[in-house]
């Protein structure tokens, strides 16, 4: 009877298994490092769940890219068809494989880029909590009571050091409580300090003074970086001046008198070549300023 209730509860809680759940499982296995990116992007998912999701997001993209590539140039393969039926085969298959393998590449990147976000948010706050958690030291506070007061009120630190005291309120010892939490931390700064109080446990070393030198360390690492962001963002400026603005404008200036003279017609450039080419540049110019928003160190300042 038991063995009929452990089947029911087995077959019951049983994920169904489909097809797009034999590709994930083929990927899993030659994916070791997806399960270490999960955890620093603080992902609840098993690979196996989000490689599932990944593949079945992946084919269903592609599909309709494919469908939409095929109307916007239907025109082009039916000429083709007529006249060069290899090149068209060619084309169609490269479409059909290249597609969905870039697409898959992309969406692997995801856990990568929240890891990346939450670092960010992570190193944003560090030096306020650490500075937090010293003063209360040196107040005479003790040191569960100090963490208490630093998981509120600083971002995404305090989430992780929340996760610490719900360790320690279940019975773990707060080193190994400390310990365990920053190997999920994508923040080098945030496991330098936790990692400077567990040590200081262990040994018995003052907890404060021992605090304080590594924030005044990694506030100085980071003055360091503010610097050298500062001084690559001037040849930044320039690049995009020249290559986002003025080449661009000029350019198109130049193309059409040049054009223009060439032809002898009073519109060498079409309206659709011309909107066509301010969609372009206004990419180029969205993708350029990205990058400069995104190479920004966000600590310190409050930006």
């Amino acid at each position: 009877m038991m063995e009929l209730q452990t089947a029911e509860r087995n077959e019951s809680g049983a994920k169904k298994r489909t097809a797009f759940t034999k590709i994930a499982e083929y990927i899993s296995a030659r994916s070791p490092n997806l399960k270490e990116d999960l955890k620093m992007a603080d992902m609840k998912e098993t690979p196996l769940e989000f490689l599932e999701k990944l593949v079945r997001t992946a084919i269903t993209m592609s599909a309709g890219i494919i469908v939409l590539e095929a109307i916007v140039i239907y025109n082009f393969l039916l000429s083709l068809a007529k006249t060069n039926v290899m090149l068209l085969a060619i084309i169609v298959l490269l479409t059909i494989f290249a597609t969905p393998l870039i697409i898959y590449n992309y969406l692997m990147l995801y856990p990568k880029a929240i890891a990346a976000k939450r670092q960010k948010e992570i190193d944003y706050e560090v030096i306020f909590a650490g500075r937090h958690i010293a003063i209360a030291l040196k107040s005479g506070m003790p040191l569960f009571e100090s963490f208490v007061g630093a998981s509120k009120g600083y971002g995404a630190v305090s989430k992780e050091i929340e996760r610490i005291v719900d360790k320690v309120v279940l019975g773990v010892p707060i080193n190994h409580a400390i310990r365990e939490t920053t190997q999920n931390t994508p923040s080098l700064y945030f496991t330098r300090v936790m990692m400077q109080v567990a040590n200081s446990i262990s040994s018995g070393a003052d907890i404060g003074n021992a605090l304080e030198g590594v924030l005044d360390q990694i506030s100085r690492e980071q003055l360091i970086g503010l610097r050298e962001y500062s001084q690559k963002l001037t040849p930044f400026v320039m690049f995009y001046m020249v290559l986002g603005i003025v080449v661009p404008s000029l350019g198109i200036v130049m193309t059409t008198v040049i054009l223009s003279t060439i032809s002898g017609s009073r519109a060498p450039i079409s309206l659709l070549e011309l909107i066509t080419v301010a969609m372009v540049i206004g990419i180029l110019q969205y993708l350029f300023v990205g990058f400069i928003e995104s190479s920004r160190p966000r600590y310190l300042t409050g930006a």
